[in-house]
C-alpha cells in the first residue's frame, strides 16, 4: 500500500472486541482492542463516487409518477435550497418529505433502502472506490477500530458495504423517523452534529484519523491527530490548506471531476 493513500495506523495484533463499537465487525478481521485508534470515514465521495442519499431519494420519487411531479414542481424553491450549505439539509429534507409521505416508520424506509441496495447492485458496486476500500481494509486487517459516519441513512451505506462490497463495517448517520406524514430526518449526522453523534455512540477519546471529502466535515477533521482529505472540490482545496494544519495530504481516491493529488495502490 502506497504511503500516500494511508495515514498513520495500529498495529495488526489480534485483540478483543470493545462491547457495542464494533458489533457490525467482519470477523476476517481481528477484533479491535479498547485503546485501538478509531478512524472514521466519510462515506459519500470518500468511499463511494457520488451522493449515495440523493440516488436514493430520486429513485424513491421516480418510482411514482405522483411523486415525481411533485418534486418538479418543489425544485425552483427545493434546488436552491440544497445548493447553498446553510439550508442544505432543509431542501434535502423536503425532497426526503416527497419521497417518504405515506410511510410511518423508519423500518418503512429500511425496507426501501435494502430494496433499492438489491437492484442496483451493479451500478453501487462500480461505485465503490477500490482505493477507498483497499484504505478501509489496511484498517481493518491492522485491528483499528473503523467507524463510518455518514449524512446519509446509515442503512443505506451499511446496507452497500455488506450488499454490495461484502464488508461489515459499523455506522452512524442520520436517525430518520416518522414526521409530518413521512418519515424524514430527525437528527443530521452532518457538521459539528457528526462529532457529536460519534461520542453519543460511544465512541471516545482521540480520533486517530479522519478520511472526509467534505468542508462540512470540517469539525471532525480538525478533531483528528491525523486528517486526510479525499476528493475534495477544486474550489474547496485552498480552504481545507487554511484550516487544517500544514503537511495534511489532500488525495484524490479516483473520482474523475474531484480534486487532490491522485494516488495508486502500490503493487
Amino acid at each position: 500500500m502506497s504511503h500516500t493513500v494511508l495515514s498513520e495506523s495500529a498495529s495488526s495484533t489480534s485483540v478483543v472486541e470493545q462491547p457495542g463499537s464494533q458489533a457490525g465487525r467482519d470477523e476476517q478481521y481481528p477484533a479491535p482492542r479498547p485503546d485501538a485508534p478509531l478512524i472514521v470515514f466519510d462515506f459519500d465521495h470518500t468511499l463511494y463516487d457520488g451522493d449515495s442519499g440523493s440516488h436514493l431519494f430520486k429513485w424513491l420519487l421516480q418510482r411514482n409518477p405522483l411523486r415525481t411531479i411533485a418534486a418538479l414542481l418543489a425544485t425552483p424553491l427545493l434546488g436552491p435550497m440544497v445548493a447553498w450549505l446553510p439550508t442544505r439539509r432543509w431542501g434535502i429534507s423536503g425532497y426526503v418529505w416527497l419521497g417518504t409521505i405515506g410511510f410511518h416508520r423508519r423500518r418503512d424506509l429500511d425496507l426501501l433502502i435494502d430494496r433499492y441496495v438489491a437492484r442496483h447492485a451493479a451500478s453501487l458496486r462500480a461505485r465503490l472506490l477500490p482505493i477507498a476500500l483497499d484504505v478501509l481494509h489496511h484498517h481493518l486487517a491492522a485491528g483499528d477500530r473503523v467507524l463510518i459516519a455518514t449524512g446519509a441513512p446509515p442503512e443505506l451505506a451499511r446496507e452497500i458495504l455488506r450488499f454490495v462490497a461484502h464488508e461489515k463495517v459499523p455506522v452512524i448517520g442520520t436517525k430518520v423517523g416518522p414526521r409530518l406524514g413521512a418519515v424524514m430526518a430527525v437528527r443530521h449526522c452532518h457538521f459539528e452534529e457528526k462529532l457529536r453523534m460519534i461520542r453519543d455512540a460511544g465512541y471516545g477519546g482521540e480520533i486517530a484519523s479522519a478520511y472526509s471529502d467534505s468542508t462540512a466535515d470540517l469539525p471532525l477533521l480538525r478533531a483528528a491527530r491525523a486528517p486526510v482529505v479525499v476528493n475534495p472540490k477544486p474550489d474547496e482545496i485552498e480552504l481545507f490548506r487554511r484550516e487544517l494544519p500544514a503537511g495534511t495530504p489532500i488525495l484524490n481516491w479516483g473520482c474523475a471531476r474531484r480534486g487532490g493529488e491522485a494516488v495508486s495502490v502500490a503493487s
